[in-house]
């Protein structure tokens, strides 16, 4: 008998930054409702932390591109523009 892979799959990429954060606040919620047990809340911290990583990676990107639209300076956008 074949013996099943000791390691999980690991889950699928968020399709965007916006489903990353949907996922993120959603596990966050369920982290601080201590209704899991301590296996879940485990993987819950691990895919947390992707999903975090994942959103700060997109956010530099975003970021850099800014720079080269800006010829490298990123200056802080003027009061009264927020």
């Amino acid at each position: 008998m074949a013996k099943a892979s000791a390691t999980p799959s690991l889950p699928a990429p968020p399709a965007s930054y916006e489903a990353a954060l949907q996922e993120l606040e959603q596990l966050v919620s369920q982290l601080e409702s201590g209704q899991q047990p301590l296996e879940q809340l485990l993987g819950g911290y691990q895919r947390g932390a992707q999903l975090l990583k994942f959103c700060r990676d997109q956010l530099e990107a975003v970021e850099n591109q800014i720079k080269v639209l800006d010829h490298g300076v990123l200056s802080d956008l003027p009061s009264d523009a927020v």
